[in-house]
C-alpha cells in the first residue's frame, strides 16, 4: 500500500498549509479545499474563495481518530464507540464542541463536524500535516463541487497554494452528516 504522506506533492501541500496556505485535494466523492483549521486567516481565505459565510461552518478531516482526541475526550464510551465503528469512512459526525474548536470552524453551531477519511490521499495529507485539516468542497457557491483536477483549476486557477496528486474516490455523494447525540441524519450520504 502506498503511503501518500510521503508523496512529494502531498509533502509540498502540507508545508503550504503549515505556512498559512490553502490547498486542494481529492476526497471520497469530490475535491476538497483544505488548510490549517487553527489559522483563522487561512480559513477565511477558503471562505472568500468559495463565497461561503462563516456561519455555515466547515468539516475537519483526519487520518485517524487519535488526531481528534482533543475534541472528543469529553465523550462517553458509547459515543466514542459509535465514532470508531464508522471510521474511517464517509461518515461525518457532529460532535459537541468542548470549547477547543474556534468559531471560524464551527460557524453558528455548538458542534464540530468531524470525519476520519478513508481516502488515501486525504489521509496522507492529514498525516503529512500532522493533524486534522479543513475539508470543504472545492467549488464557488452555487456551482457543483470539482470532481477532477481540471475543474479545480478552472474554478480557482492560481488562487491556491498547492494542488495534490490523486483522484476522487468512487462515491457519488458527499459524506453523510449525523448528529452524535441524537443520531439524526442532517445530510444523507
Amino acid at each position: 500500500m502506498i503511503d501518500w504522506s510521503l508523496n512529494p506533492r502531498i509533502q509540498f501541500a502540507a508545508r503550504q498549509m503549515k505556512q498559512g496556505g490553502v490547498v486542494a485535494y481529492p476526497t471520497e466523492a469530490v475535491w476538497g479545499l483544505g488548510c490549517n483549521p487553527f489559522d483563522e486567516a487561512a480559513v477565511y481565505e477558503i471562505l472568500a474563495l468559495k463565497d461561503r459565510p462563516v456561519e455555515k461552518g466547515v468539516i475537519l478531516v483526519a487520518a485517524n481518530i487519535a488526531m481528534f482526541e482533543p475534541f472528543i475526550y469529553h465523550l462517553n464510551d458509547l459515543q466514542r464507540q459509535r465514532l470508531k465503528n464508522s471510521w474511517p469512512g464517509p461518515h461525518t459526525w457532529l460532535v459537541p464542541n468542548n470549547g477547543l474548536v474556534p468559531y471560524w470552524i464551527t460557524g453558528k453551531f455548538k458542534s464540530v463536524a468531524l470525519r476520519v477519511t478513508g481516502h488515501p490521499v486525504a489521509a496522507g495529507l492529514s498525516r503529512a500535516f500532522g493533524g486534522p485539516i479543513v475539508s470543504t468542497s472545492c467549488n464557488p457557491a452555487g456551482l457543483p463541487p470539482a470532481t477532477n483536477i481540471h475543474q479545480v483549476r478552472r474554478y480557482f486557477g492560481n488562487g491556491l497554494d498547492a494542488i495534490t496528486s490523486g483522484q476522487v474516490g468512487k462515491r457519488n455523494t458527499p459524506s453523510e452528516i449525523r448528529d452524535l447525540l441524537t443520531g439524526e441524519i442532517i445530510r444523507p450520504g
